[in-house]
């Protein structure tokens, strides 16, 4: 599903490069959940961002889905983008003046679908996420966990083979971080391909793998028991 092969990210000013990632080498496969984790300034989120097509790299090799991303134009990653993957950030990005609905609705119309399958996908993710009920509300009127659902539920109705989460509980308490956690769990389940950064080690735990960066190398991979969720056939 992705693949990184002595891949480098730096970062060049009149005076200073930064070596954001250096002969960095990860491979995720169809169907894995796995964590990206590592301190401060470590390279996650130049790894997360190059994962997403959102930054270029500076050398080396990335196959996401079968397809060299190394030298597409700018019209061709975001048609690979738009296709392929699904983002879901710490921050939970919602218009706050457009009900669940015309939220899970706007990337949709960028796709380009009809009204009749970009309904069909938005009830459908919606339900997915326990919301089905509450699509015509607006976000102020939900909690951070259900705001964060929507969130999900946006990046789900594109259908994406691979789901990119940047710190999807980082504002959320205890109680609604481990649910969106098994949320995730239940997605990875049905098939969806899950990329996801955290500091909490409680959460990092619970995937299938761990891969942790320092220094913008990745300096293990650890492999994890199947989830309570997966080994239960949700």
């Amino acid at each position: 599903m992705l693949r990184m092969q002595n891949l480098s990210k730096v970062y060049r000013t009149h005076m200073i490069e930064t070596h954001a990632l250096r002969g960095f080498e990860i491979n995720v496969q169809q169907g894995e959940f796995v964590t990206v984790t590592g301190p401060s300034g470590s390279g996650k989120t130049s790894f997360l961002n190059i994962a997403g097509l959102l930054e270029e790299f500076t050398d080396g090799e990335y196959i996401l889905d079968g397809t060299n991303v190394r030298g597409l134009d700018d019209n061709a990653r975001s048609r690979l983008r738009n296709e392929k993957l699904g983002f879901i950030f710490q921050g939970f990005n919602l218009i706050p003046d457009l009900s669940l609905f015309d939220n899970v609705d706007v990337p949709l119309r960028y796709r380009g679908f009809n009204a009749a399958e970009r309904k069909e996908r938005i009830e459908d993710a919606l339900a997915k996420v326990g919301l089905a009920s509450r699509m015509k509300h607006y976000p102020a009127e939900l909690s951070g966990g259900q705001q964060q659902r929507v969130a999900i539920a946006r990046a789900l109705a594109g259908t994406p083979k691979l789901l990119l989460a940047d710190e999807p509980t980082g504002n959320l308490d205890t109680q609604m971080a481990r649910g969106v956690m098994e949320l995730l769990e239940e997605i990875n389940a049905q098939g969806t391909t899950i990329l996801m950064v955290t500091h909490d080690p409680e959460l990092a735990v619970r995937s299938q793998r761990n891969v942790h960066i320092i220094d913008g190398q990745v300096s293990d991979l650890v492999r994890k028991a199947p989830t309570l969720v997966a080994a239960k056939g949700v």
